[in-house]
């Protein structure tokens, strides 16, 4: 399958090809258990620019994984330090996920405003239409950043690991653990990767 990765879990971090390591220095907590993934979407311009803002030091948000839309990863944090990536979130009675949760963050432009027949995101960049995936809400079109295939494959391949690894329980999106948010959204194939990584 297109993305899969070769890889392994050693010492808390993913190594093998398609893999490279940016400090995240603001994070140290260790979590006493990891039994949790959260999938987001970056809603950014590219995976380097979206690990480079979540590594800052002067950002209160942070995450372990940035999976590029090439299937590259980029690993901020080892998977038993605790990240900033849940905010405020529940699930099955309890708080703040990010106690005890991966966060992996996919890189994707999010919504898109149609002008015409060109779609733009929120930045002003434009997506060509083979990018764009159309839904209804409200009783009107909606337009998202389409996933690759690579992202997706390398998505599931990864849960799998920690799954593996961690005897993870639950994997989630965040629109699932807040009503604030609504990423990876609904161009995210959530079910294939669910089935894809054996939850």
């Amino acid at each position: 399958m297109e993305g899969r990765p070769q890889m392994k879990i050693e010492a808390h971090r993913l190594t093998g090809c398609g893999v490279e390591y940016l400090h995240c220095a603001k994070c140290s907590r260790l979590m006493e258990i990891v039994d949790t993934i959260v999938l987001h979407s970056t809603d950014g311009a590219n995976a380097m620019s979206s690990a480079r803002y979540l590594a800052r030091s002067d950002t209160s948000v942070s995450a372990h994984l940035v999976v590029a839309r090439s299937g590259h990863v980029i690993q901020l944090l080892p998977f038993n330090v605790r990240a900033w990536h849940a905010g405020i979130s529940e699930h099955k009675g309890r708080r703040g996920l990010n106690d005890f949760s991966v966060g992996i963050e996919i890189d994707n432009a999010g919504r898109l405003h149609r002008r015409g027949n060109r779609f733009f995101s929120w930045f002003n960049k434009e997506y060509p239409p083979g990018e764009v995936f159309t839904t209804v809400e409200n009783g009107h079109a909606a337009y998202y950043h389409r996933y690759t295939n690579a992202q997706v494959g390398m998505v599931a391949g990864i849960c799998a690991l920690l799954r593996k690894r961690y005897l993870i329980r639950w994997l989630l999106r965040h629109s699932d653990v807040t009503f604030r948010k609504i990423d990876p959204g609904p161009a995210f194939p959530f079910d294939d990767v669910k089935y894809m990584s054996g939850f």
